[in-house]
């Protein structure tokens, strides 16, 4: 059994390799993340109308510098054209299909409290290759209704459910107590991805793929940075004032030299 990787620790380009689905070739990890981020940009410039895209511009609009976006694009086999750039509906389709998101996956979402609602409400999912199949929660006063077309199962029928709707990706929104626990069993019945939104570092196998999203420990990375900013605000007055007091005692000085 291996902990999930700690998303927190940097990933470099050359770290983990991934296989693309089709081929020999293989793509690095912090690649496949941002691969994502430039299908998202995509998305967006063909929602606009816009048929081809330069590196700079699509670099630009997801976040990173032409030069990291040339080379991610070339473990897909796509340079662009010079002077013309990229085919944005071609390119589309490269990293969809590199992502594996030319068919909708069967996505169980199990823990229905507000977060796991939330989940189950965000529209995001189905454009982008994702199909919500199974609600899941443990509360038995939930069991039997129905949530955003779905009737919630009980999590005793978790396997069946896996089984039953061909779950490809797990989301776990469960309590901390609960989560490890959910996780074995998803793992049990033949889940080998799964997105995990509690608190807690999961122990898998080695070929389950976990990713973690803890909200918390993000803010917690933004107050830091925050914390920095206002400490360097409170230090700049601080400083251009001594700095004015020096100056006006240099100036002071200066009149005196040039009086004798």
């Amino acid at each position: 059994m291996t902990a999930q990787r700690d998303e927190l620790n940097a990933v470099s380009d050359t770290a983990d390799q991934r296989v693309v689905p089709g081929t020999e070739r293989t793509i690095p990890e912090a690649t496949v993340a941002r691969l994502a981020i430039y299908l998202r940009a995509l998305t967006g410039l063909a929602e606009r109308g816009i048929g081809t895209v330069s590196s700079d511009s699509l670099a630009t609009a997801a976040g990173v510098n032409s030069a990291k976006l040339r080379k991610d694009l070339s473990h897909l086999g796509s340079y662009g054209v010079r002077g013309v750039g990229y085919d944005v509906a071609l390119l589309t389709d490269q990293i969809r299909s590199t992502l594996g998101l030319n068919e909708n996956r069967a996505v169980a979402l199990i823990g229905l409290g507000h977060l796991g609602q939330a989940l189950a409400g965000y529209a995001g999912f189905a454009s982008r290759g994702f199909r919500i199949s199974a609600l899941i929660d443990a509360d038995p006063a939930m069991v039997g209704d129905r949530l955003r077309g779905l009737i919630i199962q009980h999590v005793d029928a978790l396997e069946q459910v896996v089984r039953s709707e061909n779950i490809a990706i797990a989301v776990i929104a469960v309590p901390v107590n609960a989560a490890q626990d959910v996780c074995d069993r998803l793992v049990a019945a033949g889940v080998t991805s799964i997105l995990n939104f509690a608190p807690t570092v999961l122990n898998v196998p080695s070929h389950v793929d976990v990713r973690k999203v803890d909200l918390a420990a993000e803010l917690q990375i933004l107050s830091f940075h925050d914390n920095r900013k206002g400490a360097r605000q409170d230090f700049a007055p601080a400083s251009v004032a001594r700095v004015g007091a020096v100056g006006s005692r240099l100036t002071t000085t200066d009149s005196m030299v040039a009086a004798t």
